[in-house]
């Protein structure tokens, strides 16, 4: 089906993963701004800790923290608000 016709997600279809590891500042304020949008827009969220998933580990801990949207890289480090927001209500 052509990208023009596709139906719009429902954000509360939607799922953001978080994935951090402990003593993190950036971890926890990505987690600040994850919380807040997707409580804002009924999406389900999850953390993941890099500490205890080998193969998340192993992709991702040079961009701690990184968010994923529906299992695909959304951003890394810094999340920005809007542009999640925006990402999911697309």
């Amino acid at each position: 089906m052509s990208p023009l016709f596709r139906r719009k997600a429902d954000p509360r279809e939607r799922l953001v993963t978080l994935v951090r590891k402990p003593g993190c500042h950036l971890c926890d304020d990505a987690r600040l701004v994850v919380e807040k949008v997707c409580g804002e827009l009924g999406v389900s969220w999850e953390q993941k800790d890099i500490t205890e998933d080998r193969a998340l580990h192993d992709q991702y801990w040079e961009q701690i923290p990184v968010v994923l949207i529906d299992g695909e890289q959304h951003t890394f480090w810094r999340v920005n608000e809007e542009r999640l927001r925006r990402a999911l209500t697309d």
